[in-house]
């Protein structure tokens, strides 16, 4: 493996995540070292706070376009920088811009290629998919660093289809969008869901293994390095299955022999 050292940043706002437990999973599968630290917020200053603004998506059906800011944009993220627990509603960045916002807060000397960043957030980050033209929500977004967004995990898989249905039938009555989540539950993650801690630990698998071999993702369902559109398939491929297909078991272990 290229990469010696692991460093996991927190994200205080879903405290389900287990850091040391993470730390632990980490040295465990891939034998390297591990460090946890605080939230990479906790080091933004102005010019960051700016940055992370302007990474706001404006439009979900154009690229992605650079543009000043709003007052009141800077003044959410200065907000949101001492509690990122305080968001009520879910903004989108784009996943790429909000990578590179990030990527400026890690000190000079640890920007090598063998001392890898994972950054856990509850921003929805999104990546734009030029074969329907509009922007997706995304768990992972790859490279080093590599952000998990714990709002993506929640919301870009879909929920199972009588959820919709349901949606869908009561519309002109009115939902419950409460009422909705609580019966499809144990379908689909919510937040603060104390299964999160399990999954994040799939979606550091799936950092890693990009960062490493370019090879995005699996095919198959079992593994979880499965990239799942589905919350039913994201629960069997992280929980319900567990492991590694054993293709990926091989590479795995290939890459800490080497």
């Amino acid at each position: 493996m290229r990469i010696s050292k692991i460093i996991l940043y927190d994200e205080p706002a879903v405290p389900e995540i287990d850091l040391e437990g993470a730390s632990e999973f980490v040295e465990d599968m891939f034998k390297v070292a591990s460090e946890k630290r605080g939230p990479i917020l906790a080091t933004c200053d102005n010019n960051a706070i700016y940055e992370i603004a302007a990474s706001r998506i404006h439009v979900l059906h154009w690229p992605f376009q650079k543009h000043r800011p709003s007052a009141e944009e800077i003044k959410f993220e200065r907000k949101n920088i001492a509690d990122t627990s305080a968001t009520e509603n879910i903004v989108c960045y784009d996943g790429f811009e909000l990578q590179n916002a990030f990527g400026r807060l890690i000190p000079r000397e640890e920007l090598s290629d063998d001392i890898f960043h994972i950054i856990f957030t509850n921003k929805m980050t999104c990546t734009y998919d030029d074969t329907d033209n509009r922007y997706h929500g995304r768990a992972l977004i790859g490279s080093n660093p590599s952000i998990i967004s714990t709002t993506g995990i929640i919301e870009a898989p879909a929920k199972p289809r009588e959820y919709y249905m349901e949606m869908a039938a009561n519309a002109r009555r009115g939902i419950n969008i409460d009422v909705l989540k609580e019966r499809f539950g144990g379908k689909s993650l919510r937040y603060h869901d104390p299964r999160l801690d399990s999954i994040v630990h799939g979606y550091i698998l799936q950092a890693v293994f990009y960062y490493e071999t370019q090879e995005a993702f699996c095919d198959r369902t079992d593994c979880r390095l499965y990239n799942a559109h589905w919350q039913s398939d994201l629960l069997y491929s992280q929980l319900e299955s567990g492991g590694l297909c054993k293709r990926h078991q091989n590479m795995i272990e290939h890459m800490i022999a080497s």
